[in-house]
Protein backbone atom coordinates (compact mmCIF):
# COMPACT_ATOMS: atom_id res chain seq x y z
CA UNK A 1 0.00 0.00 0.00
CA UNK A 2 1.64 3.19 -0.89
CA UNK A 3 1.47 5.79 1.96
CA UNK A 4 -0.57 9.03 1.66
CA UNK A 5 1.48 11.88 1.15
CA UNK A 6 0.37 15.57 3.44
CA UNK A 7 0.71 18.32 0.93
CA UNK A 8 3.69 19.72 3.10
CA UNK A 9 5.43 16.61 2.50
CA UNK A 10 4.72 16.92 -1.55
CA UNK A 11 6.06 20.47 -1.35
CA UNK A 12 8.95 19.15 0.14
CA UNK A 13 9.82 16.29 -2.50
CA UNK A 14 9.20 18.61 -5.58
CA UNK A 15 11.64 20.83 -4.11
CA UNK A 16 14.26 17.77 -3.78
CA UNK A 17 12.83 16.01 -7.29
CA UNK A 18 13.34 19.45 -9.18
CA UNK A 19 16.98 19.31 -10.06
CA UNK A 20 16.51 15.15 -10.88
CA UNK A 21 16.64 13.73 -14.41
CA UNK A 22 14.38 11.19 -15.34
CA UNK A 23 15.64 7.92 -14.71
CA UNK A 24 13.44 5.25 -16.65
CA UNK A 25 11.79 6.67 -19.51
CA UNK A 26 8.44 4.90 -21.32
CA UNK A 27 8.91 4.28 -25.08
CA UNK A 28 6.18 3.14 -28.03
CA UNK A 29 6.24 -0.16 -26.04
CA UNK A 30 4.36 1.03 -23.21
CA UNK A 31 4.75 -0.01 -19.91
CA UNK A 32 6.11 -3.01 -20.43
CA UNK A 33 7.62 -5.99 -17.43
CA UNK A 34 10.85 -4.91 -17.64
CA UNK A 35 10.37 -1.05 -17.08
CA UNK A 36 8.40 -1.88 -14.24
CA UNK A 37 11.00 -3.91 -12.95
CA UNK A 38 13.37 -0.64 -14.16
CA UNK A 39 11.32 1.58 -11.93
CA UNK A 40 10.99 -0.57 -8.86
CA UNK A 41 14.67 -0.87 -8.95
CA UNK A 42 15.17 2.58 -8.91
CA UNK A 43 12.66 3.47 -6.23
CA UNK A 44 14.61 0.78 -4.43
CA UNK A 45 17.89 2.64 -4.65
CA UNK A 46 16.95 6.15 -5.28
CA UNK A 47 13.52 6.87 -3.29
CA UNK A 48 12.41 9.61 -5.16
CA UNK A 49 13.01 9.21 -8.84
CA UNK A 50 11.55 11.03 -12.08
CA UNK A 51 9.50 8.49 -14.67
CA UNK A 52 9.41 10.06 -18.68
CA UNK A 53 5.75 9.01 -20.10
CA UNK A 54 6.18 10.03 -23.76
CA UNK A 55 3.94 9.80 -26.71
CA UNK A 56 0.70 9.22 -24.62
CA UNK A 57 -2.56 11.00 -24.62
CA UNK A 58 -4.13 12.15 -21.26
CA UNK A 59 -6.43 8.98 -20.83
CA UNK A 60 -3.65 6.29 -21.90
CA UNK A 61 -1.26 7.92 -19.58
CA UNK A 62 -3.64 8.07 -16.61
CA UNK A 63 -4.02 4.29 -16.98
CA UNK A 64 -0.20 3.86 -17.13
CA UNK A 65 0.25 6.02 -14.34
CA UNK A 66 -2.23 4.23 -11.88
CA UNK A 67 -0.69 0.64 -12.98
CA UNK A 68 2.74 2.24 -11.95
CA UNK A 69 1.44 3.05 -8.71
CA UNK A 70 -0.29 -0.28 -8.06
CA UNK A 71 2.39 -2.35 -9.32
CA UNK A 72 5.34 -0.65 -7.35
CA UNK A 73 3.18 0.87 -4.33
CA UNK A 74 4.88 4.47 -4.84
CA UNK A 75 3.27 7.16 -3.98
CA UNK A 76 2.29 10.15 -6.68
CA UNK A 77 4.29 13.61 -5.87
CA UNK A 78 4.05 15.13 -9.21
CA UNK A 79 3.06 14.91 -12.52
CA UNK A 80 3.83 18.18 -15.24
CA UNK A 81 3.56 17.41 -18.47
CA UNK A 82 5.23 13.69 -19.75
CA UNK A 83 7.37 13.67 -16.39
CA UNK A 84 6.01 11.97 -13.30
CA UNK A 85 7.63 11.96 -10.04
CA UNK A 86 7.52 9.12 -7.33
CA UNK A 87 8.26 8.34 -4.36
CA UNK A 88 8.63 5.52 -2.54
CA UNK A 89 10.67 5.15 1.43
CA UNK A 90 12.84 2.13 1.83
CA UNK A 91 13.30 -0.12 4.59
CA UNK A 92 15.85 2.71 6.23
CA UNK A 93 14.46 5.88 4.78
CA UNK A 94 17.07 8.39 3.16
CA UNK A 95 15.07 10.87 3.16
CA UNK A 96 13.11 12.33 6.15
CA UNK A 97 9.88 13.89 5.12
CA UNK A 98 8.78 16.51 7.55
CA UNK A 99 5.96 15.54 9.60
CA UNK A 100 2.55 15.82 8.52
Amino acid sequence: MAMTLSTKQKQFLKGLAHHLNPVVMLGNNGLTEGVLAEIDNALAYHELIKVKIAGADRETKRLIIDAILRETKASEVQIIGHILVLYRPNEEPQIQLPRK
